[in-house]
C-alpha cells in the first residue's frame, strides 16, 4: 500500500491511513442515567420536544410522529425501545432527528432523549468492543464502547436500534396482539 504525502506522490512501501483511523465525532446525550452516543453523521438536528400527535395501535415505544417542515417524522422513545418505561419529559427533553438507511432509501427518524450533553471526538482506540453481558440494552444495539476521561460512553448502533424493518416487524406484531385481544 501507498501513503500520499504533501507532494501529492504515493511513497512506495508506506501504508496508506484511512479516515477510519482518526477520530470520530459522537453526540452524546443521557438518557435514564446513562450517557449514550450515536456518530454525528447520522444527526440531521436536535429540536426540542414538541407536539407529538400519538398513533393508536402502535408498540410503547413509537411515541408517534411530528411534523417537521412538512414531512412526517415518527418519534421513537429511546427508553421504552430499550425495554423500559417511556420517557419522562421534562425541560431538557430533546428530539434528536437522525437519517437512517433503509431498504426504501434513507428516513429521517425522531429519537427521545432526556438531555442533549455534547460533541465528542472519540478515537478508535479509545472504543472497546460491545459487553457480552452486563449492559441494560441488548447487545446488537451497542456498537461499542468509548473511553472518555476514565469513564465509558455507550455508543449506540444506529442501523440496529432503529432499524426500519425490525420496527415494521413488531407494528404488526402488535397489530396482531391489539386484534386477538379484540376478538
Amino acid at each position: 500500500m501507498n501513503q500520499i504525502v504533501a507532494s501529492g506522490k504515493r511513497q512506495p512501501g508506506s501504508v496508506q491511513t484511512t479516515a477510519d483511523d482518526g477520530p470520530q465525532q459522537y453526540l452524546t446525550f443521557s438518557l435514564g442515567g446513562e450517557v449514550f452516543a450515536l456518530g454525528i453523521l447520522n444527526v440531521k438536528e436536535i429540536i426540542e420536544f414538541g407536539n407529538v400527535t400519538e398513533i393508536p395501535m402502535m408498540p410503547s415505544f413509537i411515541r408517534g410522529v411530528i411534523n417537521l417542515r412538512g414531512a412526517v417524522v415518527p418519534v421513537i422513545d429511546l427508553s421504552a425501545r430499550f425495554g423500559g418505561k417511556n420517557s419522562t419529559v421534562s425541560r431538557r427533553t430533546c428530539i434528536v432527528i437522525v437519517e437512517i438507511e433503509g431498504e426504501d432509501g434513507k428516513q429521517d427518524l425522531g429519537v427521545i432523549v432526556d438531555a442533549v450533553n455534547e460533541v465528542l471526538e472519540i478515537p478508535r482506540t479509545e472504543i472497546e468492543p460491545p459487553p457480552a453481558f452486563g449492559a441494560k440494552i441488548r447487545a446488537d444495539f451497542i456498537q461499542g464502547m468509548g473511553k472518555v476521561d476514565g469513564r465509558f460512553v455507550i455508543i449506540l448502533n444506529v442501523e440496529r436500534v432503529l432499524s426500519t424493518e425490525e420496527i415494521a416487524m413488531l407494528t404488526r406484531l402488535s397489530d396482531d396482539d391489539n386484534a386477538a385481544s379484540a376478538e
